[in-house]
């Protein structure tokens, strides 16, 4: 890596940091300041969180494209400055029209952000080094989230909006200052779909489509967010108070052995995932996510006693943190190398809207079936678990041998430098 390509990537870094701190401060409490603190309502609140879904489905087709024509960064400022209005008007709203045309704000700019950031890692990255590069934004997305929930907690006060408009400012000033931090950003050079002669055609969804390896990718992405994220703060929480008999303050031990699985192994898994073919990686975290789901099964439906199914109903949530921290170096790299020169941004929204997509649909599906049919939801989740490995497996027959085994193109340029064969093949072993 370049030295300017090294600074830039620091800056993302930083940037990554200080957005998920921003979010950590206000979006465990969101429900609360909206239903409670400012008294709308259950409905009202839970219209916000939907606000949020759709905002992000309606802007991101659009974002791709942005990126693509104008690189990631312009279309970066201007989701951060659109969020940071977002974030501070929220805190300041009291009626149900401006709370939800508030949370469409902030929505549409933290969907933005995602794959904004992310072209943006691959332009300063190439296939050597972009996996250590998504694996430590995973690290300080989490990092920043845990830390801005903690302290966020500590400064909420639900008996007082005025402590929920300083949680909204922060968040906002976050944004804010991320604006002034990726402002001066100097950017290598990357392609751009306008540059290339004859791009007016070039960029487009059917393109996208027609590239069978990213739809296959796209619907491995669907079942992947529907089966783990889609049920953390829905279904696998109201299976953990109606089927275990799990406390809240349990449910936020279980969120932060995640969040702490992650942090903790992250690096750790680095490098043996580095050495080994994506679509293995992914087929692997497929039977660790089964393995969870029939923990989570002993939790609610064995005959344990009351501390065997808290803990139980904890390591499942760490678990998932451990296929987390697996995927966050396998997936995000794949894509970027399954986008043609220029297209990055592109690939980078489909993938994103995917993912918004089964966050949308794992609530709605997962919340009613763990609350009412703990055993149905427990084996209906163990399956789609089951369904990530055999995607997996077929996801690797569509990939080329760079796609999937990255390291690979790397060993053999080396050994035509003259590295000695027996390194090599230690290498690759």
């Amino acid at each position: 890596m370049t030295r300017a390509r090294g600074a830039a990537m620091r800056r993302i870094h930083v940037g990554n940091a200080l957005s998920a701190f921003g979010l950590g401060f206000t979006v465990p409490y969101l429900y609360v300041y909206v239903a409670q603190v400012r008294g709308l309502g259950s409905v009202t609140a839970g219209l916000v969180l939907a606000v949020f879904a759709v905002a992000a489905l309606v802007v991101l087709p659009f974002a791709g494209r942005a990126i693509v024509r104008r690189g990631p960064l312009p279309v970066l400022l201007a989701a951060l400055v659109l969020a940071a209005v977002g974030a501070l008007s929220l805190g300041v709203s009291g009626q149900s029209a401006t709370v939800l045309l508030s949370a469409a704000l902030l929505g549409a700019g933290q969907a933005v952000m995602q794959p904004a950031l992310a072209t943006m890692i691959v332009d300063c990255s190439d296939t050597g080094n972009r996996s250590r590069a998504f694996a430590m934004q995973f690290f300080l997305q989490n990092l920043g989230l845990g830390v801005g929930g903690l302290i966020g907690g500590h400064l909420v006060d639900t008996s007082s909006a005025a402590s929920f408009t300083l949680l909204f400012a922060i968040e906002a000033a976050m944004f804010l200052v991320l604006v002034a931090v990726l402002a001066t950003v100097r950017m290598p050079r990357a392609p751009r779909m306008a540059d290339a002669p004859g791009s007016a055609g070039r960029g487009s969804w059917r393109e996208l489509l027609g590239n069978r390896a990213m739809v296959q990718l796209c619907v491995l992405g669907f079942v992947l967010f529907f089966a783990c994220y889609g049920q953390f703060e829905s279904g696998l929480s109201a299976y953990g108070v109606e089927a275990a008999g799990i406390s809240t303050s349990t449910l936020g031990t279980a969120l932060a052995a995640n969040t702490l699985m992650i942090v903790v192994a992250q690096f750790a898994v680095l490098k043996f995932v580095e050495r080994r073919k994506r679509s293995r990686v992914i087929a692997a975290v497929g039977l660790i996510w089964a393995v969870a789901w029939a923990v989570a099964g002993y939790a609610g439906l064995g005959h344990g006693s009351q501390a065997m199914a808290t803990a139980a109903f904890v390591s499942t949530y760490a678990l998932f943190g451990l296929g987390e921290a697996m995927l966050s170096p396998t997936l995000a790299p794949l894509v970027a190398d399954l986008a043609p020169d220029g297209m990055a941004g592109q690939y980078n929204s489909a993938f994103a809207l995917v993912k918004q997509l089964a966050l949308a649909i794992g609530p709605a599906v997962g919340g009613p079936l763990a609350a009412s049919l703990h055993g149905p939801y427990i084996v209906t989740f163990l399956l789609f678990s089951l369904g990530i490995t055999v995607l997996a497996v077929r996801l690797g027959r569509q990939l080329t041998e760079v796609q999937d085994r990255p390291w690979a193109g790397r060993s053999r340029v080396v050994r035509q430098g003259g590295a000695p064969a027996e390194a090599v093949a230690g290498a690759e072993a």
